[in-house]
């Protein structure tokens, strides 16, 4: 499992933990209990979604980079290709 994985499953640990133990120790109503739970799952899943689109921009921009580079020795050697063949032909006349 990789670092990422690994992150996300310690953060969704975190999370069910720490609501776990708000509720066992929560001094407020079980409707005011309630709304904190929501509120800090509902901010979980906002910094999960956020960190899952930081993540998207990265793969996105290494792709984009990686794309950009295998054009440029496509080209290159296409370029080198067509200088041989010029030699080649330059070499048999």
């Amino acid at each position: 499992m990789n670092t990422t994985g690994k992150v996300l499953i310690g953060a969704l640990a975190g999370v069910a933990a720490g609501a776990l133990l708000g509720v066992l120790f929560a001094p407020d109503k079980g409707s005011e209990t309630r709304k904190k739970i929501s509120k800090k799952s509902s901010d979980a899943v906002d910094d999960l979604k956020q960190k899952f689109e930081d993540l998207l921009n990265d793969f996105n921009e290494k792709f984009a980079d990686t794309k950009d580079t295998v054009n440029d020795i496509y080209e290159n050697g296409k370029d080198k290709a067509t200088e041989i063949k010029k030699e080649v032909k330059s070499a048999l006349s």
